[in-house]
């Protein structure tokens, strides 16, 4: 009963920062995804060096900061879209700064800072490009904020359907406890909520809206389960623990973090 009011209470907590920054404005948004965003690179590189410490990592901290930045000023319009152009040498940064900075210079060090880039700090900084993107003039929060709702909306009803119905494993080489009734039920109720967002705002028809939370379920549950391999293949629980009952940045965002990319280029297009 204890380990259900801790995930609720801290669940409820995390949803109103995150929430809350959305719609409170794109600069405090930009400030506090980009805390999660280091977190989240301080639990990753953790997965796969336990024991490094911060100190070591300067490198790594700094280019996932600029590219942060970089993507999520351009996604703001704060800086021309152009400057992303400057993220191009990053990794070659990384791996220069590896050979020529350490004793212990590893490829594989290098193969997943800069692999920490693009899963973890790219996505970040394009979750800040979804506040102006098409088909709606200007900025609005709706967009940033219905694909965290749909994200969440899909992770519940998925856990709550397999739980009452699952019987067939959707890939129990991964995550065991994940069924195809669940990850239906996620997108049926996907789509529902999608619906509600239908109704209660202007600027998609209903086909794209549909469209928009298909997307979301499939690419969602696929980061879900990335993430689940990562951490079946590091032999832990969770990613980290600074979230009481959830455990740590990525365990939360890793379905938002994998869903971010394909979401901004379907606004894009259409």
């Amino acid at each position: 009963m204890k380990d259900i009011v801790t995930r609720t209470l801290y669940g409820a907590i995390f949803v109103v920062v995150v929430l809350g920054s959305v719609f409170l404005n794109p600069v405090v948004f930009f400030a506090v995804a980009g805390v999660f965003m280091l977190i989240a690179l301080y639990e990753y590189s953790g997965l796969f060096f336990p024991h490094r410490k911060i100190s070591g990592s300067i490198v790594f901290y700094l280019a996932g900061i600029s590219v942060y930045a970089v993507t999520g000023l351009a996604g703001l319009g704060i800086t021309d879209f152009r400057t992303i152009l400057f993220l191009i040498p990053v990794p070659f940064v990384i791996a220069a700064c590896e050979l020529f900075g350490k004793r212990d210079a590893s490829w594989d060090r290098i193969a997943v800072y800069i692999s920490a880039m693009f899963y973890v700090a790219l996505p970040f900084g394009l979750m800040n490009a979804l506040f102006y993107v098409k088909p709606v003039a200007g900025h609005t929060p709706v967009i940033l904020a219905s694909m965290f709702i749909l994200v969440w909306a899909n992770d519940v009803f998925a856990y709550l359907t397999g739980t009452f119905f699952g019987k067939h494993k959707l890939f129990e080489r991964v995550s065991p406890k994940k069924t195809w009734e669940g990850s239906v039920g996620g997108l049926v109720f996907t789509m529902i909520f999608s619906l509600l967002f239908y109704r209660f705002t202007s600027f998609m028809e209903l086909g794209e809206w549909i469209i928009y939370a298909a997307i979301i379920s499939v690419t969602a549950t696929t980061g879900d389960l990335s993430e689940s391999l990562l951490k079946r293949n590091k032999g832990v629980k969770d990613s980290g623990n600074i979230i009481p009952g959830h455990g740590g940045v990525l365990d939360r965002f890793d379905a938002a973090i994998f869903a971010t990319p394909f979401v901004f280029i379907y606004f894009y297009l259409l």
